[in-house]
């Protein structure tokens, strides 16, 4: 199996193209259609949902300034490939599949985590984080350590 390493490498909008990016976050916020694409010599393809979806967050991402990378992914990834895209620690990592809280599959001796597996875990734990702030925030509150504002008061 090859080894993929992401590129380091992130796209910056040129200022020239700011307008042209600007054009096409407005035509790709427009209801999903039947977009297109035409090559020189006149050929038409449809581009795929999952296509169009995709160049619409990188398109929104680029019109609000910000840097793209695009990473490729197996669907099988190792342990240190899994534990670079959470930004934990391989020792982290692997005690969360010792405790179940991620599944994964043996190939040989080697643990091989899906890459669908790894994201549902990342969305649960966001999930979580939020939570936890919502109620951090809420028992602040009760315990009256946000004051009212000025504003409010008036």
């Amino acid at each position: 199996m090859l080894k993929q390493k992401p590129s380091p490498e992130s796209v910056l909008i040129p200022e020239q193209e700011t307008e042209a990016i600007k054009k096409l976050q407005q035509i790709l916020s427009l209801e999903p259609a039947q977009v297109k694409l035409v090559a020189s010599h006149g050929e038409e393809i449809l581009i795929p949902e999952s296509v169009y979806n995709l160049l619409g967050q990188v398109v929104r991402a680029m019109a609000s300034g910000q840097a793209v990378s695009i990473v490729t992914h197996n669907r099988e990834l190792t342990v240190h490939q899994a534990a670079d895209l959470l930004n934990v620690s391989r020792k982290f990592l692997v005690k969360l599949l010792d405790e179940g809280a991620i599944p994964y599959i043996e190939v040989g001796s080697h643990r091989r985590i899906l890459f669908q597996d790894l994201m549902t875990y990342k969305e649960q734990r966001k999930v979580q984080r939020r939570q936890a702030l919502k109620e951090l925030t809420q028992f602040l509150q009760d315990e009256g350590f946000y004051e009212e504002s000025i504003s409010d008061a008036s």
